[in-house]
């Protein structure tokens, strides 16, 4: 049973709403060189094909500003964080050059009076910034705490300064490698503040490792009402990250969309599950219908342990049957098989 979420504000990114009673939204990060403008717009492209509602980009000097006025001028609709460090021109240039967000953890600007300089900026064009703190970033003041509790003092004291200067927009993340530190950190920062929080577990590792690490962490706090957005952090494609983000909020019942199911194969299996399931997968991405679609290795599976599904396939050794809501549709070859199944899928959308 998943607990109300915990009442926090609302922030706007874009056209995107982070907080209050808003839905959770997924981000990511491109991984390419933002001064390689071909390359990233290709990234940020598929990003947004899979689902991504908020997209984070590397700022990493003021080249890479230049280059985001292209980006932003080819996704116009797209909601963009710039994750900053350092240098507050930085920060200034990509406010004035339309970035939606800006990711800056205070205390890595040397001076009270950039920052305020940063604050005033972000106000007048109402862009919210995300401060936070993860186990890599720690002051050294806090070290003699707990890790948990060193996480939760340095990112309020990140909030802190920006609410000495009238800020309040601000979207906070405490992340750690470690699924139970960071599950920790999450609650005791939840209890502390209303601003909205940003899950993830960092530097989670490969695709693997990652998906492992970060569910622990993100379904036990969404279950438990805590966190406003997230995100998946893995070494790799960020298109994972994406599908990730959206598969737990729909497993948690916190998004509607295609419930993908299918057997594990074992010796009756007479088709290629894996063959079956990726083009299948390929059909239903981006449907948001509340469905059921069942991919299993024979019949005897079909039509017992997929019997529910709104619609799904049963292998055969020349290509499968397909079954509607429990009952037998038809039987057919390898070569028309998904083209029927496609075509039924989109009856169904439409119903």
């Amino acid at each position: 049973m998943i607990t109300d979420r915990k009442e926090t504000k609302t922030v706007q990114v874009g056209h995107a709403a982070i907080g209050g009673e808003n839905p959770i939204t997924v981000q990511s990060m491109t991984n390419t060189d933002t001064k390689d403008i071909y390359s990233t717009t290709v990234q940020i492209r598929e990003l947004v094909s899979a689902g991504c509602e908020i997209v984070r980009i590397a700022l990493y000097d003021i080249e890479c500003v230049e280059a985001f006025r292209e980006l932003r001028r080819a996704f116009h609709d797209t909601p963009f964080v710039g994750d900053i460090h350092f240098d507050y021109k930085i920060a200034l240039k990509a406010i004035e050059a339309g970035i939606d967000k800006i990711r800056l953890n205070p205390g890595n600007i040397d001076a009270d009076w950039k920052i305020h300089e940063i604050v005033k900026a972000a106000n007048e064009k109402g862009i919210p910034i995300r401060v936070g703190a993860n186990t890599g970033s720690i002051n050294k003041r806090f070290q003699q705490l707990s890790k948990v509790e060193a996480l939760v003092e340095s990112s309020l004291e990140q909030v802190q300064i920006l609410e000495k200067y009238g800020f309040e927009d601000i979207v906070i993340a405490v992340k750690s490698s470690c699924p139970l530190e960071t599950i920790q950190a999450n609650e005791q920062l939840s209890s502390k503040t209303q601003h909205p929080l940003h899950l993830g577990v960092t530097e989670a590792g490969p695709l693997r490792q990652s998906l492992i690490k970060s569910t622990i962490a993100l379904s036990h706090l969404l279950q438990n009402g805590i966190g406003d957005t997230l995100r998946y952090s893995i070494s790799g494609d960020p298109v994972e990250e994406v599908l990730a983000g959206h598969q737990l909020l729909m497993s948690l019942g916190l998004r509607d969309g295609v419930n993908l199911i299918s057997c594990p194969t074992c010796a009756r299996t007479e088709i290629d599950m894996e063959e079956y399931t990726s083009r299948v997968s390929e059909m239903i991405q981006g449907i948001k219908k509340p469905l059921t679609i069942a991919i299993m290795g024979c019949v005897v599976n079909g039509m017992g342990e997929g019997k529910h599904a709104d619609l799904g396939i049963a292998g055969t050794k020349n290509g499968g049957v397909i079954f509607k809501k429990g009952e037998i549709f038809g039987k057919f070859n390898h070569e028309n098989l998904f083209d029927v199944f496609e075509k039924e899928l989109k009856k169904l959308i439409n119903e």
